[in-house]
């Protein structure tokens, strides 16, 4: 049995290994760039860049970052930075990043990049929400990204009409606005095809008048027009009729949905 000194000498021991291994465990990782400089840190982080390392670009920019505030070089740092978060796939890191330059450098020369490069991050995302309606409820999709993206390249485009990248910006507008269209007309479709008769004929009105240059237009008013059927409100049906067959006069929703055929002319899909 031990005596009293030796119960205390074991326990000096142990609480003394114990502390050991708390201040272990509490240390600081070591900075692997500490012995970097600027100017090292900037050329290892776009090497890793082009060969497709955005990971430990993004890294290396963070750092960069965080070295150079409030410079000149850390404008381009957060401008570069955005970049690789959105190439990672980290869309709110991107997303912030950008914004943060936005706001602290509006008349930076590399603003209409900026909101480029905004609109682009919501862009990307917003393709794989629309890539495939049939996998889930569209009454229920976010179309958000698709607009924020919108509204970041119309503002490129209207404030910095001469930048080289507002020919792709408004590409890309066009390809929002009938992307847009055509999902309000795929749910105007699901709710009608559910006897939700209102529901489709909000969603439709709500197409046509948003949307008004897109080929989903044309389809739009078809569903309002046999929506309205439905309600039996005969005058808002032929409304829409008209402006279908105005607008649209070769439309097969015109030729084989509102003439007198032997097929019901809201059973044409």
């Amino acid at each position: 049995m031990r005596s009293a000194t030796g119960w205390r000498a074991a326990l000096a021991v142990t609480l003394m290994a114990s502390t050991f291994g708390l201040l272990g465990c509490g240390s600081s990782p070591k900075d692997e760039f500490a012995g970097m400089t600027t100017d090292k840190l900037y050329e290892e982080a776009r090497d890793e860049a082009a060969n497709g390392n955005w990971e430990r670009a993004a890294k290396l920019y963070e750092k960069l970052e965080a070295r150079t505030a409030g410079t000149q070089q850390a404008q381009q740092t957060q401008i570069d930075l955005a970049y690789a978060y959105y190439k990672t796939g980290e869309k709110a890191q991107a997303l912030s990043t950008i914004e943060r330059f936005i706001k602290l450098h509006p008349s930076s020369p590399a603003i209409d990049y900026a909101y480029y490069l905004q609109g682009l991050i919501n862009f990307n995302e917003n393709l794989g929400l629309l890539g495939g309606f049939a996998r889930q409820d569209l009454s229920e999709r976010d179309q958000q990204a698709a607009r924020d993206a919108y509204q970041s390249f119309r503002q490129l485009t209207l404030q910095f009409p001469n930048s080289k990248y507002a020919p792709d910006a408004q590409l890309r507008m066009n390809y929002i606005v009938n992307t847009l269209a055509a999902y309000e007309v795929h749910v105007a479709r699901y709710y009608f095809r559910r006897g939700a008769y209102v529901a489709a004929a909000n969603r439709a009105q709500q197409a046509v008048q948003e949307f008004q240059h897109s080929p989903a237009t044309e389809e739009a008013l078809y569903i309002l027009g046999i929506s309205y059927d439905k309600l039996g409100l005969t005058e808002l049906r032929d409304d829409a009729q008209r402006v279908l067959q105005k607008n649209f006069p070769d439309s097969r929703y015109v030729t084989d949905g509102f003439a007198v055929t032997s097929k019901p002319w809201w059973q044409i899909w």
